[in-house]
């Protein structure tokens, strides 16, 4: 009977993750590098990264990352948007082209914070208040997805495999005290980037 390492499976996935004991951040080029060494075990359906601190000029403002299908669909979400939270600043998120991640959807970061007006008649405190826009923007507004809304983190996920999109991501532009990588081995469903792992809401 054969026993564990006396035989190689090529399927399930790979996940990494470190957390800075002393709170220093650490460069994302890091967590990039970790989660390659596990290649084998993603099919190039779907990777992610999350970290964690990386936004510290705007660490008490919900960072918001979208996927969205169109400009039209921006233009909506970004009339919600308005309508729910103070807008502290907005741009697309920083990528670089390469030949192994293809079909991109627009890709836009919020920094904003819920109107207190808006809070105070919902009757919901902050955090689930927050949540609920984002279920609310992912289940009715056709081809705009939210994939992070947490303080001081961020989710950066696409279709392909995690060192790809580590690279698209530009990961060595940020630093964090907690990161971590998961790439996909899907077996009996499609890629696509918002299935991609991992999943947030909040933090």
């Amino acid at each position: 009977m054969l026993k564990e390492g006396q035989v190689r499976i090529p399927a399930g996935c790979a996940i990494s993750g470190f957390i800075s004991r002393d709170g220093n951040r650490i460069n994302g080029s890091e967590i990039v590098k970790s989660i390659s060494y596990m290649h084998d075990r993603s099919n190039g359906l779907g990777g992610g990264f999350a970290g964690y601190g990386i936004y510290p000029e705007y660490k008490e403002h919900y960072a918001l990352h979208i996927f969205y299908d169109s400009s039209e669909v921006r233009f909506k979400t970004e009339t919600f948007l308005d309508e729910h939270f103070d807008v502290i600043n907005l741009s697309r998120i920083p990528t670089k082209r390469t030949p192994k991640i293809t079909n991109e959807p627009l890709i836009w970061r919020y920094f904003v914070d819920p109107r207190p007006t808006k809070i105070a008649a919902s009757q919901l405190d902050e955090n689930e208040y927050v949540a609920r826009c984002v279920i609310k923007i992912n289940n009715e507004i056709d081809g705009a997805y939210v994939f992070s809304s947490g303080k001081n983190m961020g989710v950066f996920k696409a279709v392909g495999y995690p060192e790809d999109v580590g690279e698209f991501y530009r990961l060595e532009e940020y630093d964090g005290y907690a990161w971590t990588a998961h790439g996909r081995y899907p077996t009996n469903t499609p890629g696509w980037w918002g299935g991609a792992h991992p999943f947030a809401l909040l933090d």
